[in-house]
């Protein structure tokens, strides 16, 4: 088997693929670390919609996509970014989203936790926001999910300082049934975040954002950081209170941040867990023997992919994530809500192709060959 495929400048190379997939299987429970995979939506190929259009979602494809990930003991951080939430999925997909894939977790014995933010207001008053968030809150505690509480982009605009963030915040968490997870994306996911806990210094933010969890620390699960700045998750992870944990978000330098050192370690919500379920699934359970050398020789391979998934622009990753998804057989097209599929180049898609069946992450190697070729021809490449 071999495969022309085009690179940056125009030129075709021969790349010969694998011909058996990395050999991973379904386990046990993990024990030392809580994954969450944030997992991708499938869209309905068939749907005559415009990029305009309210989602419309094959929701056989992506509930089976939610088991694939739970049987290899993930669990699901639902209708978060790699979501497409406010890149495609409205409020109103998300929530039939949140209520089907916490009624598929609790058919299947699946864990679950889900997105809570304001996205069915573009912009308002704190008090607009507020009501926002008690809405979606109110909604996935019903479905008897764990609540992440995202960043907002409402909020971003509508706060003046600090101060805003830490009256929004502690009246949700005051109101909270269960511990949540707060959620600090950065920028580089969504530029409207820009400045988000009420300074664009990250120095300055960050002690906001310890504030709103050191007020209270009973009603936090954990925080989900996805700044890219390992040293910075670091920082954080160590002021935290006994008890609440740091979910790493960093697709740049989840094996470090995961492995830990001498004074912790992190937990993970990853959308890069999305095409690296059984893999990563694998790694953990090495480490939960103790082997933290095993379970870097596992994963620290995968960064290649996961930094080229994650390029500038970053918030286009649901991409090639869903082009992995189906290349590898999870789902039968490459069409995404919003007509997002057209947001990566030729280049990207053939050198995502290239690292991640060097990874052994396709299933049936031939089909992935396949359905490149397919796509390639598209675009008039005739191998």
């Amino acid at each position: 088997m071999t495969i022309r495929l085009p690179g940056a400048g125009g030129a075709l190379r021969t790349y010969e693929p694998r011909t058996e997939p990395l050999a991973v299987t379904p386990g046990t429970p993990f024990t030392s670390r809580t994954v969450f995979s944030a997992a991708h939506v499938v869209a309905d190929p068939f749907a005559d919609v415009s990029p305009d259009s309210p989602a419309a979602v094959d929701w056989d494809a992506t509930l089976a996509f939610r088991r694939h990930l739970w049987s290899h003991g993930l669990g699901v951080a639902e209708a978060m970014d790699t979501a497409q939430r406010g890149m495609g999925l409205d409020w109103a997909g998300a929530a039939e989203l949140i209520r089907r894939s916490a009624a598929e977790a609790k058919s299947v014995g699946g864990r679950i936790a889900c997105g809570v933010g304001t996205d069915q207001i573009a912009s308002g008053s704190l008090a607009e926001v507020r009501a926002a968030y008690e809405e979606q809150l109110a909604l996935v505690e019903e479905s008897g999910a764990q609540a992440i509480l995202m960043a907002s982009r409402a909020l971003a605009a509508a706060a003046s300082g600090p101060e805003d963030y830490l009256e929004v915040y502690g009246h949700l968490l005051r109101q909270a049934t269960e511990p949540v997870v707060l959620h600090w994306l950065g920028p580089m996911f969504d530029p409207a975040l820009e400045g988000y806990w009420g300074s664009a210094d990250l120095d300055a933010a960050t002690d906001t954002f310890l504030d709103v969890i050191a007020a209270h620390p009973d009603k936090v699960d954990g925080i989900k950081v996805s700044l890219l700045d390992a040293q910075r998750e670091i920082d954080i992870r160590r002021r935290l209170p006994q008890g609440v944990r740091c979910y790493t978000g960093d697709d740049f330098n989840y094996p470090e941040l995961i492995a830990g050192d001498e004074q912790g370690f992190s937990h993970a919500l990853l959308g890069i867990f999305d095409p690296l379920g059984p893999l990563a699934a694998q790694a953990v359970r090495v480490l939960d023997t103790g082997d933290v050398q095993g379970f870097r020789d596992l994963l620290d391979p995968t960064v290649g992919l996961s930094r080229h998934l994650f390029q500038t622009p970053t918030r286009f990753y649901k991409t090639g994530v869903v082009f992995l998804a189906w290349l590898a057989g999870h789902q039968s097209h490459f069409t995404m809500v919003g007509g997002l599929q057209s947001a990566r180049s030729l280049p990207h898609f053939a050198t995502a192709y290239e690292l991640a069946d060097g990874l052994g992450l396709f299933p049936d190697p031939k089909l992935a060959e396949e359905r490149m070729k397919t796509l390639l021809s598209v675009y008039g490449v005739n191998q």
